[in-house]
């Protein structure tokens, strides 16, 4: 059993809040974290039961009024009947108690039609993603606060290359995690991502051609860690960008993939805007690439693209953590100088972090740190470059070299 960072978090929202959502991917582990949290004072109900689904179906205002009134209720996969917001909400404002209802889902339901009013001012969503590499290590995470108080983290690990890249194929998913091999926890993966995309995304909306969407997500595979070009993909697929843009944004709400914002602003016209894509987690692609240990060790281009995923995942894992406002972005000029990942706080002030799988540096892989650096003038704050070494090293005015491992340290 891994111990969930979020458990604090959800547990403290039921303590002000009448509706708390869970939202992450299928099998992230939010039905274990919510049995985990609930006790005998709590109803549970599973939409996934085809039973208790048709009894809400039928009558959406019936179920909910009809439910235990002296008990707190849980629903699981709510996204699956999203009638049932407006009966969540007449029961709310009939009786505005904290921590009444536990939802979860696994789509993003905030951007369901009607939630975003339904529930407005009623309701806090906690994301669920797969397990970080704190939670499967076990260790309090601390890399993103000390960044964010501007203190360089640190780490003694030796070189743990063969770590990540076992990581990176397994990926951080609970089931997979368990599993003896590579080869069991990539046939976990291929059955996940075909059950999830073929029954999954007709909860959500209909599409014409449902088998676009998983020729669509094996095509993202070969994007991870790069631009994302919307017209080149629509094009291989024989789809419209308006159709492709479409179905690309259902990915995202089912929690597969995420397009990683370019940081810009008005003052530097010269930056290109498009964004990055960034599987949700690793062992997905590298299942539909069919990239085991060897094949990433013998492709160090494939490698670097994933680990950079892997440290993005990694980061944004622990900002949901935290109670700070965070936004993640990625840099690149039209000189195709870039870096890898920026973070900017609510005041704008910008920590940026470059991901290397090398454990040797020159002052020139630093580049893209340093010219960050000068365009954000006084907004930046601190430069990471993460690489495969055992030492923190400073490679000029806040700008350091810090092992992978301080992630997780």
């Amino acid at each position: 059993m891994y111990h969930r960072f979020s458990a604090e978090k959800i547990k403290t929202a039921l303590t002000d809040t009448p509706v708390v959502f869970v939202m992450g991917p299928r099998q992230s582990g939010k039905t274990t974290l919510v049995k985990n949290i609930i006790d005998d004072s709590w109803e549970y109900i599973n939409l996934d039961d085809q039973t208790q689904f048709e009894v809400a179906q039928n009558d959406p205002v019936g179920f909910i009024r009809n439910l235990p009134a002296k008990k707190r209720i849980a629903i699981d996969e709510v996204q699956r009947l999203p009638e049932l917001f407006v009966s969540i909400k007449q029961a709310v404002d009939e009786d505005r108690i904290p921590g009444r209802f536990l939802l979860t889902g696994s789509a993003n339901a905030l951007l369901l039609p009607r939630l975003s009013d339904s529930l407005a001012g009623r309701m806090e969503s906690v994301r669920l993603s797969p397990l970080s590499e704190c939670e499967i290590q076990g260790n309090q995470p601390t890399f993103l606060t000390k960044l964010l108080s501007q203190e360089v983290p640190t780490s003694h690990d030796k070189r743990i290359r063969d770590h990540l890249v076992q990581r990176i194929v397994v990926g951080c998913f609970p089931e997979p995690l368990q599993r003896a091999t590579e080869q069991r926890s990539t046939a976990w993966y291929q059955q996940y991502i075909n059950s999830l995309i073929q029954s999954d995304i007709l909860d959500l909306t209909h599409i014409d051609h449902p088998e676009l969407m998983t020729k669509l997500f094996r095509l993202t595979a070969f994007y991870a860690g790069k631009l994302s070009n919307l017209s080149e993909m629509g094009s291989k697929l024989g789809l419209s960008h308006v159709t492709i843009k479409k179905y690309m944004a259902l990915l995202e709400q089912l929690f597969l993939v995420e397009r990683l914002p370019a940081w810009h602003s008005n003052e530097y016209k010269r930056l290109i805007k498009t964004p990055k894509i960034h599987p949700t987690d690793t062992g997905i692609i590298c299942a539909v690439r069919e990239l085991n240990s060897k094949r990433l060790i013998q492709q160090p281009e494939i490698f670097g693209l994933l680990l950079e995923s892997f440290v993005y995942n990694e980061l944004r894992k622990q900002a949901s953590w935290i109670n700070k406002q965070l936004n993640f972005y990625h840099y690149r000029n039209k000189k195709k100088v870039e870096v890898d990942i920026i973070i900017e706080d609510a005041m704008g002030d910008c920590f940026a972090i470059e991901v290397k799988a090398s454990a040797t540096l020159t002052t020139k892989d630093f580049a893209g740190l340093e010219h960050f650096k000068n365009i954000a003038g006084e907004r930046f704050k601190l430069g990471i470059l993460l690489y495969d070494g055992d030492h923190t090293t400073a490679f000029g005015d806040r700008l350091f070299a810090v092992p992978i491992g301080a992630l997780w340290s």
